[in-house]
């Protein structure tokens, strides 16, 4: 079974739908991206995927290699959350929180497991650093590393380079891919249709029309076409 499935759903507020009859699937291993107009449901989906929403109708089903607390799930930032005054080593562990129980403490293990993390996004040597000191692109290496120590299968990333230089970009993508090769799957939004697909596997675009199937399959595709040639035209 796959480890997301989704059928027949139709995302919204108070009843109302933005968005109907989506289906997809996820398995182990893919890299998802998800890919729209603004204000197409992007961030409602991924909402609705980890259980923070209700579908208007519709079902997602999580297979039985995955339970909820093994997805990872990395927001896009708020000014408040930018300036949060902790240090980098304190909110990696937080990630630990859903491993804890009652435990009012975390153990060697999660400590150590926020080692590793901090080392794999290449931030060991902020670790005592506070967060709200670090550049953006820093920042989102940290969230990046708490939202591994919350899971070793799945990750779910919204715009996770929104906001960053085009090299910092380069390097998160980077990071992102590494992940994706050694095993984690990716479900992503981007605004960058043109980046998204140069590294997915798999591309859900949302919109006024759907299309969901493998990268090679969206290029080849009418509305990837025409969404790929505006990009490109718009950044001329």
């Amino acid at each position: 079974m796959a480890l997301l499935t989704v059928s027949d759903l139709s995302l919204g507020y108070d009843s109302h739908a933005i968005l109907e009859n989506l289906n997809f699937t996820v398995e182990q291993g893919d890299y998802l991206c998800i890919v729209g107009e603004n204000g197409s449901g992007k961030t409602t989906l991924m909402k609705t995927l980890l259980g923070l929403q209700e579908p208007v109708s519709g079902k997602v089903e999580i297979g039985d290699e995955l339970k909820k607390n093994e997805i990872g799930y990395l927001p896009q930032q708020t000014v408040v959350q930018r300036d949060f005054p902790a240090s980098v080593r304190e909110i990696v562990l937080s990630g630990c929180q859903g491993r804890c129980g009652l435990r009012p403490f975390y153990n060697k293990e999660e400590k150590k497991l926020a080692e590793e993390n901090m080392e794999r996004m290449e931030i060991s040597d902020l670790a005592d650093k506070s967060y709200r000191e670090l550049s953006g692109g820093q920042q989102q290496r940290v969230l990046l590393a708490r939202a591994l120590c919350a899971t070793r299968k799945v990750l779910l990333l919204d715009e996770p380079v929104s906001g960053l230089d085009p090299k910092v970009t380069i390097e998160m993508y980077r990071l992102i891919a590494k992940l994706n090769k050694d095993g984690i799957t990716v479900i992503m939004i981007s605004h960058d249709i043109d980046s998204a697909v140069r590294y997915a596997t798999h591309v859900l675009h949302i919109g006024a029309s759907v299309f969901f199937g493998t990268r090679d399959e969206y290029l080849q595709s009418d509305i990837g076409k025409f969404f790929l040639s505006h990009q490109k035209g718009s950044e001329a």
